[in-house]
């Protein structure tokens, strides 16, 4: 056997004999992918310290790797499609290393965005091309299997992050998180040239950059607006955006139903296992990823969890996420997408309901219930829900099919942080006025409401005034974290109903198994004519 995979999975005769070793390649290269994210929520705090960082800045440290991975991936995994899906997977893991090395080494604000931003390319190469890459890799019978390993590492991801951020800031400064990557991505990309064949799309024609143009102004200003709008209010930059959004978005519905060959089939949307999967992300990962961020900012700032130990907390939800997708593998092809998906979102929706609950006096064991459901949640939900959306496109269309359920993904993830972020900043701020409003001068109010961190920084100097002191100092401490609980508490209740809701949306989008049983015994003929129909 050679060293290098030179034979292209067109050309193989059988399946793949490395796949499994493959698929250990793109789950390592989607592992540094998601704990770039994962990761930053624990560095934040040393960031904003060393750099001086105001709320508005943190939040594009963070966003500034989330519009580009969101905007691009459509036309990114397109292209992979058409030209090359390994060369797609190598390239976007040097990008995404190259700014990693440059996130570590400036020491300005404006740069550091322009890293995480260069790192946002990276992401959004390499995310579908794990994806196209699994399905071409491995025949159908073993599709859902491998779809389960790759959702398990992303929630893997989401506790490891943390783990390592953490156990390097003990001894490092937060630039070390950035260069945590770049061995990882070495090792992927000569993995990749060694174990994962090469694969692209056959017979594909010219691709649509018109409908990608569209698609990255539509998706881009969506996430723009979602983020600037709710944290720093809606001026003339949000409404712009959100507006442009909306008109792109028409734009590309009219301009895809009209292109021989479209970039993104919007009649698939049509297809109700596609577009009920395809919300399923969405929801889901709005409800997780909200619950997710300030669940571990209360571990840090008002527990007085260090960045490891924060790291460690987070692991049940890791092993939750193993439980869920062991039980999935063995349970969908008896119950079905639907049962598993909609099981899956109602423990989420439990879970986010949960904290509820929180209080100024919770301690760990409140959260660890919540985490324990989100992870099994994630592990039960998601790999069918993407199975799905992979199933429905053809093997030409692979890289679009893995764009598509990743921007899903990550939409729903900017849209929770954002909306959900922006509901606790208001309810800690408004409680935070009502309980010291008239007992702070009017800039030490507004630094403490800024955030949580910015109020117990008051709380600190307050300590050492003499004329204010220790007594003071400790009331307003306490008053920060009752308002951040009650922040939490009644973010929660929001986020639980948006869960909720949808929920019962995807259930009743979904069909269940006689319904797609029906439509998979069709005969040939028939199913041929309505996809040619909907070619037209």
């Amino acid at each position: 056997m050679p060293l290098l995979a030179t034979t292209p999975v067109e050309k193989m005769t059988g399946p793949y004999a490395r796949r499994w070793w493959a698929l250990l390649v793109l789950c390592l290269s989607l592992l540094i992918v998601v704990m770039a994210n994962t990761s930053l929520i624990v560095a934040a705090p040393d960031m904003t310290t060393d750099l001086g960082l105001s709320s508005s800045d943190l939040q594009w440290v963070i966003d500034g790797y989330t519009v580009p991975y969101a905007a691009l991936m459509l036309v990114l995994g397109s292209i992979g499609d058409k030209y090359s899906r390994r060369g797609a997977l190598i390239t976007g893991l040097v990008i995404f290393a190259g700014g990693s090395v440059t996130g570590s080494l400036v020491d300005e604000t404006g740069l550091v965005i322009a890293a995480r931003a260069v790192m946002g390319v990276g992401a959004a190469v390499v995310m579908p091309a794990t994806l196209s890459l699994l399905v071409a890799v491995f025949p159908k019978g073993e599709r859902a299997r491998a779809i389960t390993a790759w959702t398990a590492t992303s929630g893997l991801a989401i506790a490891v992050g943390p783990l390592v951020a953490g156990w390097l800031l003990e001894d490092h400064a937060w630039g070390s998180t950035f260069l945590v990557n770049v061995p990882i991505a070495a090792a992927a990309v000569v993995g990749a040239l060694v174990l994962v064949p090469p694969s692209r799309a056959a017979g594909t024609g010219r691709i649509d950059y018109v409908g990608g143009l569209l698609s990255i102004v539509s998706v881009g200003s969506l996430v723009y607006a979602t983020i600037e709008g709710p944290h720093f209010g809606w001026g003339a930059g949000p409404v712009a955006a959100a507006v442009v959004a909306v008109v792109g978005l028409m734009a590309f519905v009219a301009w895809e139903l009209r292109h021989p060959h479209p970039m993104l089939d919007v009649r698939r949307f049509l297809l109700r296992p596609f577009s009920g999967s395809m919300l399923a992300v969405l929801f889901f990962f709005f409800g997780t990823y909200g619950a997710i961020y300030y669940a571990t900012q209360f571990l840090q700032f008002v527990l007085g969890y260090g960045a490891l130990e924060t790291g460690v907390r987070l692991l049940p939800l890791a092993g939750a996420v193993f439980v869920g997708a062991a039980v999935t593998g063995k349970l969908t092809p008896k119950l079905g997408v639907r049962a598993m998906v909609g099981s899956g979102m109602v423990i989420g929706t439990v879970g986010v309901f949960l904290l509820v609950l929180i209080e100024k006096d919770s301690t760990y064991a409140d959260f660890l219930a919540p985490m324990l459901l989100l992870g099994l949640a994630i592990g039960l939900s998601v790999s069918p829900a993407t199975d799905t959306i992979m199933g429905s496109f053809p093997e030409s269309e692979l890289g679009v099919g893995g764009g598509a359920n990743d921007t899903a993904l990550e939409l729903g993830g900017s849209l929770g942080i954002a909306v959900l972020g922006s509901l606790l900043g208001t309810a800690y701020r408004d409680e935070l006025a009502g309980l010291v409003g008239d007992r702070l001068p009017a800039a030490a109010l507004d630094a403490a409401q800024d955030s949580v961190g910015g109020g117990l920084t008051v709380a600190e100097r307050l300590a050492t005034n003499p004329a204010a002191g220790p007594r003071q100092a400790e009331a307003l401490a306490d008053a920060v974290n009752q308002s951040f609980a009650h922040g939490v508490a009644t973010t929660s209740l929001v986020g639980g109903v948006i869960m909720a809701a949808g929920t019962l949306i995807v259930l009743a989008v979904l069909p269940g198994r006689r319904a797609r049983r029906r439509a998979e015994e069709k005969p040939a003929e028939a199913r041929e004519a309505e996809h040619s129909d909907s070619a037209r």
